[in-house]
Order: C-alpha cells, then structure tokens, then sequence
C-alpha cells in the first residue's frame, strides 16, 4: 500500500529520492522510528497481530511512499517494511523475501535500463536497509548474523539499536562494542562511510569520526511533543525523567537521520548503483551468456525480444526506411567477406 501526496511525473523526477528497507524482530519500534525519523505516520492502518498470528506469520513486504521536505528540499521517500522477521517458529530463511524483493527490483531496472527508452527510468531500487538489533540480547543473534550476510552483497546495511532508552550510556557503549566486535568476527559487510577528503577542515573529521565510531546507531523513536525547561521537544516522558529523540547526548537519532537524507544519502545511492547494481548487472550477464552457449534462453532474454518484436510492429514503417539503409550483414563466419553495393551506401 502506498500513501502521500500524488504529484506529477516530471515532479518527481526532479525530486531526489531515497528507497529504505527496514528489517528485524517484532517489537523493536522499527515503526515508530521510521515515523520519528520523517515526521510522517505511515502505518497508521497496520492491523497488530494477536501472539497466534505472530506465531503463524511469515515475512511479508509492504511498501509505502510519501512526500516529504528538509530544508526547502522535497524529497520522494520509500520504505519497505517486512514484519515478520524472527517471529515464527521456524525462521529458516525468512530472509529470502527480503533478497528477492531487492533482486526484483535490480531485475526490473536491468530491464528498463535495457530498453529503448531510457530516459523515464524509475529508480526503485533499495539504497539502505536499516536492520535493528535488540538491545535486551548480549550481542547479535544468529538469525541476525545471517541476515546481514544474506543481504550485504545486494544493499548497504547500517545496523541500528532499538530503544537505546532501555540502556544506560555505559550498556550502550559495551553492546555497540560488543556488536562490532561480531561484524568483524564473522565477517559482516556493512556500509562503509566514506573517508574525509584531506582538505576538509577539523571540525568536519571529527564529525566524520564520530559519525563512524557511532555504528551502530543506538536510536529512541518517538513523536509525542513535551515540554522541558520552557522548550518544547520530542521525547518519552518516565516517572524518573525525559529522554529527548534529537538530544545528541541522549541517544544517535539525529546522526542517523543526518546520515540518511543530507550527509550521506548521495553516496548510498552511488554505492548501490556501482556496487550492489554492477554486482547483480555483471552476473545477469554472465547467466544470459552461459544460457545462450547451452541453446537455452533466459526468462530476460525472451523478454527482450518480444519488447523488440512489439516495437518493430508499431513502428514497422520507421524499422522498414532504417533497414533499407543499413548494409547486408552475413549471418555466419563461413557465407564470405563482405562488399557492399553501391545501393547498399547512402
């Protein structure tokens, strides 16, 4: 299901854009930080599942879009959320609607990017996907261990603490410590934030330093409005105090959120193009090569023709004037060299 504001097609073309996929257990706020982090509601109409559905669930993809502005700057969001994650009893590669779902989307924009008409292609694929980590475990699960390595070849992963307001600031630093130290030890691909370039000043290496030691962000969501020392602020009220969201002292809300749509958004875009895309491109290609070689053809391939075919039809006149003037090309090797006609040059 889809929501927001609809607006024109060359609108959103020149709107930037950003496709977020949002990934772990049940009951770890991933929806409330999405609306936190956008100042949206996008899940308003979600039905909550009673423990026997949870326990017969499986893992499903919704989508929802919706329009918002930073700064004078409108930006097209899109979230995909997969509920689901971790809740059954067996959970044996509850990741593969998940790696499908992005493997479609590279599919599709293969397929356009293919095309004869190049120009409107509609970017859906995946530039991040948030994957939340509990903040009551001692460190990461193996499910969550194996459904980073599952999507890290195919979408920049940036590994979030939930509800950080759960945590003192010292179990904070051990569990991020702690969930590094996993990522390295069994070798985990997350996103890699760019270096500094060499002549950027002090204060922005710092930021950038402190923006790599914060992975992974430990981040509170939260939209309800309170008012402390005079000032209104979003945050969760307890009998012992306030926890402000955007209080950088408080919890990584937001540096993450920085991170996503203004710092960094531009070079996980690029890192999906050159990296994740060219990855999936490259192998596509080697399949339809191989395919042709054993006489079979790809589900692509037929669909490529049959895009070609439908084409030549309705532009028939337009392909007959262009073969005429193109030279007779032999079909095999073995039928002779090639000399045109003077009726063949224009």
């Amino acid at each position: 299901m889809e929501t927001g504001i609809k607006i024109s097609q060359n609108k959103i073309r020149s709107m930037k854009s950003i496709f977020l996929i949002s990934a772990g257990e049940a009951g770890l706020g991933k929806s409330t930080l999405v609306n936190s982090l956008f100042l949206t509601d996008l899940y308003k109409e979600r039905k909550l599942l009673n423990a026997e559905e949870r326990i017969k669930q499986t893992v499903e993809i919704t989508k929802r879009t919706v329009d918002i502005e930073e700064k004078g700057v409108k930006l097209k969001l899109t979230i995909v959320d997969t509920p689901g994650v971790g809740d059954a009893v067996n959970n044996t590669q509850c990741w593969r609607p998940v790696t499908d779902y992005i493997d479609q989307q590279f599919e599709q924009y293969f397929r356009d990017e293919s095309g004869l008409n190049r120009k409107n292609i509609q970017d859906n694929r995946v530039h991040c996907c948030l994957y939340f980590i509990s903040p009551f475990g001692q460190g990461l699960r193996p499910i969550d261990v194996e459904f980073m390595k599952a999507i890290q070849d195919k979408a920049n992963v940036v590994p979030v603490i939930a509800k950080a307001d759960c945590l003192t600031p010292l179990e904070i630093k051990k569990l991020k410590e702690r969930v590094r130290e996993e990522i390295d030890k069994y070798g985990i691909k997350i996103y890699q934030f760019p270096d500094c370039d060499s002549d950027e000043d002090e204060e922005s290496k710092q930021q950038d330093r402190e923006l790599k030691e914060s992975i992974p962000f430990a981040v509170i969501g939260g939209n309800t409005v309170i008012e402390v020392r005079g000032q209104r602020v979003r945050g969760r009220l307890y009998p012992w105090g306030v926890v402000e969201v955007e209080n950088p002292s408080h919890c990584d809300f937001v540096k993450l959120r920085n991170m996503l749509i203004r710092t960094h958004m531009h070079d996980l875009k690029d890192t999906t193009n050159d990296l994740h895309y060219e990855n999936y491109r490259a192998q596509a290609i080697q399949n339809m090569t191989r395919s042709a070689r054993g006489n079979t053809r790809p589900s692509f391939y037929s669909w490529r023709t049959k895009t070609i075919k439908v084409n030549q039809e309705k532009h028939g006149a337009h392909f007959r004037r262009a073969t005429k003037r193109l030279p007779y090309c032999p079909q095999s090797p073995g039928s002779g060299d090639f000399s045109p006609s003077e009726s063949d040059v224009v």
